[in-house]
């Protein structure tokens, strides 16, 4: 039988996730339409350093309780990237399913700006405004990483998957042990809240503006 605060916890949580749908549409789509300048420089930059790959970037990963759709990305990576992993992952600097290197040969010329402004992640603004993530929240993961999560790591899908969270905007975040990221999304999942969110979107403004992307 549900208590008088499991029912009130029950409606701060939906009248939360609603405004947080409604901040993220208006946010994510108002973004869009101003990027679009940025990401046709960039497309035109992708181009011209390898004019047969697409300059736009669609690959499967894992949102909320599991379920499946194509984030979009600027191409950063040369076009035979996923084809040269298997001889790179001894170099993987991340413990755990995840793959970082942060001298990555896959990357392009290109692809290293992009990265270090976060003009390579513009795109994934459409992936809000469809709904297939937020704009707060842990990064999606690719289905071959998930197919490894044990059941605590899996608790890091039970929200929202977003464009930016607390390991994002963490110092030196790719010195981290895989089990510090799961770390920081369940404190996450513990912690969602307006003040939380806005917290990370203001934290992730001055990451940007420092360019410390990879």
């Amino acid at each position: 039988m549900k208590t008088a605060d499991s029912v009130k916890n029950g409606y701060r949580r939906k009248i939360f996730l609603a405004v947080k749908r409604a901040f993220d549409l208006l946010a994510a789509f108002t973004g869009s339409i101003l990027s679009i300048p940025i990401v046709l420089i960039a497309c035109l930059a992708i181009m011209a350093e390898e004019p047969t790959a697409s300059p736009f970037f669609i690959q499967e990963r894992v949102g909320k309780d599991g379920k499946h759709f194509f984030i979009y990305k600027l191409r950063s990576m040369h076009k035979n990237a996923e084809e040269r992993l298997p001889e790179l992952g001894e170099l993987n600097e991340a413990e755990g399913p995840a793959f970082k290197m942060k001298n990555d040969p896959r990357i392009t010329k290109v692809g290293k700006v992009l990265r270090k402004t976060y003009i390579d992640e513009l795109p994934q603004l459409w992936n809000v405004v469809k709904g297939d993530m937020s704009l707060v929240g842990p990064r999606p993961p690719l289905p071959r990483e998930v197919e490894q999560y044990t059941d605590y790591q899996m608790q890091r899908l039970s929200v929202q998957q977003g464009m930016t969270c607390y390991w994002q905007i963490a110092e030196n975040r790719y010195t981290f042990s895989f089990d510090k990221w799961v770390e920081l999304d369940l404190k996450y999942v513990r912690e969602q809240s307006f003040r939380t969110d806005l917290t990370i979107l203001l934290s992730t403004i001055k990451t940007v503006l420092r360019a410390g992307g990879w």
